[in-house]
């Protein structure tokens, strides 16, 4: 975007305002999402310019200050999307492998110790624990939704929530120590 020499001047004149909108909008560093502080001031920046760029006279400030928050709305918007498609649009069949040898009887005990754990888990985390035994065999989202009923949105969900069970057995705990060891 080209600037003529008065919008430029609105700009430098109403960088403060960018700050502003930070300040007064986006409350705590964990609403930034991927972006620094730094990195919103320059989306802020890029909305100041297009206002300068489109102003038809009024109050440029209040003009100004609705089309900073709209840049960085859209941004974080845009950062959030993404990255819920990272996290829930897991498509890409990932190749079945066979554990290296060495290894083989620890994957074993793994497995029989999710499967034990399973069975004292409440029934979506249980099945979130054979969606995640699945998804070691190389099985994504999708086909692990079409074998258990569901949509690969929900398998992600059981996934979430037997994580967070997991996170919690002091057995398996112990067990995945062992594995890193």
């Amino acid at each position: 975007m080209i600037l003529t020499a008065e919008q430029q001047r609105k700009v430098e004149e109403n960088m403060g305002l960018v700050g502003q909108v930070i300040k007064d909008k986006v409350h705590g560093p964990y609403q930034f999402g991927v972006y620094s502080h730094d990195d919103l001031y320059q989306i802020g920046c890029v909305g100041l310019c297009k206002a300068a760029a489109t102003d038809k006279g009024g109050c440029f400030s209040t003009y100004a200050y609705r089309l900073i928050w709209n840049e960085i709305c859209d941004a974080l918007i845009y950062s959030s999307r993404r990255r819920d498609m990272e996290v829930l649009g897991d498509d890409l069949p990932l190749p079945a492998r066979e554990p290296a040898e060495e290894f083989s009887e620890l994957h074993m005990d793994l497995y029989d110790a999710l499967e034990l754990v399973g069975t004292d888990a409440p029934p979506s985390t249980a099945k979130g624990i054979r969606a995640m035994i699945l998804m070691s065999k190389g099985y994504t989202s999708r086909e692990i939704g079409d074998q258990m009923n569901a949509s690969a949105k929900l398998v992600c969900a059981w996934i979430s929530k037997a994580r967070k069970f997991l996170r919690a057995r002091p057995e398996l705990k112990s067990l995945a120590e062992s594995y890193y060891a």
